[in-house]
């Protein structure tokens, strides 16, 4: 019997979240909807602007990083999790570290840390409730086979990778580690697409952890769009199938369309008043997994995911509160 349910390996991040109006965006050159990849520099720059010249307050600080958003939500669900991940000997690093614990997540972060800067991300939601990002690395841009623990991978059912990882050489070389270890020992590899940036960026990095084998990807519709080249989401669906075993595909208020191997199906989504949809894809992830690895199927898994995305998007942040997840998610399952 496998240890984990699922193991993931991504970026650690504490984020920072401000409420701002479009026309900030603007003045800061920042494309709306999007993540951005920042150095130090640019990130201590706009918080000079966010907090002195225009006086946002912070709404929410919390741990972060998409593939840990999704494992900690499993964690919270009652599922067993594991995240490889890269965090630094700072004040920053301890607060990630104690989030991860709290959640009930193990981590590789037992065995050590290095001097350095945590990585941070910056999340400004407009009244819309689209969230733009902007993220300095920091150390995690580091992360690599090093930070890997095979022998907890080994004993995982399912393998998580985050498709951030593709910016950094280390990080992607990480996450191809990780799938050849996942492949060897009977894991089934589960990748998110993450962002359309990183699909349009690189996309070659996507394609070739396809060829590897991808036994379930997770994406929205622009980013499937994206990869297969179709403009036509009945066109993308089908080179979908083609390219990976199962799929999972977003597709905002509408819901979201599920591929079991057998056969592809439209589940509705569940309405919501949103005030922030950071993390909603990472919930829906989180949700989906733990769902199926419960032996649900995957109409009902999509159900589940698309009622924890509806919730999380009536909340500011990317995580729930465990109470609500076992109150109002678990209670439903």
């Amino acid at each position: 019997m496998n240890k984990y349910d699922v193991y993931g390996v991504g970026n650690a991040l504490v984020d920072t979240e401000y409420e701002v109006h479009e026309k900030f965006l603007t003045e800061a050159n920042l494309p709306k909807g999007m993540m951005t990849l920042i150095e130090e520099e640019d990130r201590e720059r706009l918080i000079y602007l966010l907090e002195q010249k225009h006086e946002h307050e912070v709404i929410k600080l919390s741990g972060g990083g998409s593939a840990a958003n999704t494992i900690v939500a499993i964690a919270q669900f009652g599922g067993s999790t594991f995240y490889s991940c890269k965090v630094a000997s700072d004040e920053t690093g301890d607060f990630f570290m104690k989030d991860l614990k709290e959640a009930g997540v193990h981590t590789n972060l037992d065995q050590g840390r290095e001097a350095g800067k945590t990585g941070a991300c910056i999340s400004m939601v407009t009244s819309d409730a689209e969230r733009t990002m902007t993220t300095h690395l920091g150390i995690t841009q580091d992360l690599s086979p090093n930070e890997l623990v095979p022998e907890a991978l080994e004993n995982s059912r399912y393998l998580y990778i985050e498709g951030y990882l593709v910016t950094s050489s280390t990080g992607y070389e990480a996450a191809l580690e990780a799938q050849r270890i996942a492949k060897r020992n009977g894991v089934l590899v589960s990748v998110t697409l993450s962002d359309p940036a990183m699909v349009s960026n690189f996309k070659s990095s996507f394609n070739e952890l396809a060829e590897n084998g991808i036994d379930l990807l997770f994406c929205n519709e622009d980013e499937a769009k994206l990869w297969t080249g179709k403009d036509d989401r009945h066109e993308a669906i089908k080179a979908l199938t083609e390219r990976c075993a199962q799929f999972a595909m977003t597709c905002g208020k509408e819901g979201a369309i599920v591929y079991d191997g057998n056969e592809v199906k439209m589940v509705e989504g569940v309405p919501a008043k949103a005030v922030d949809t950071t993390g909603a894809g990472d919930m829906f992830a989180g949700a989906f997994l733990h769902a199926i690895c419960q032996g649900k199927s995957f109409t009902d898994a999509a159900t589940l995911a698309n009622k924890a995305a509806a919730l999380l998007v009536t909340n500011f942040g990317a995580r729930l509160p465990t109470n609500e997840i076992k109150t109002q998610l678990v209670s439903a399952m």
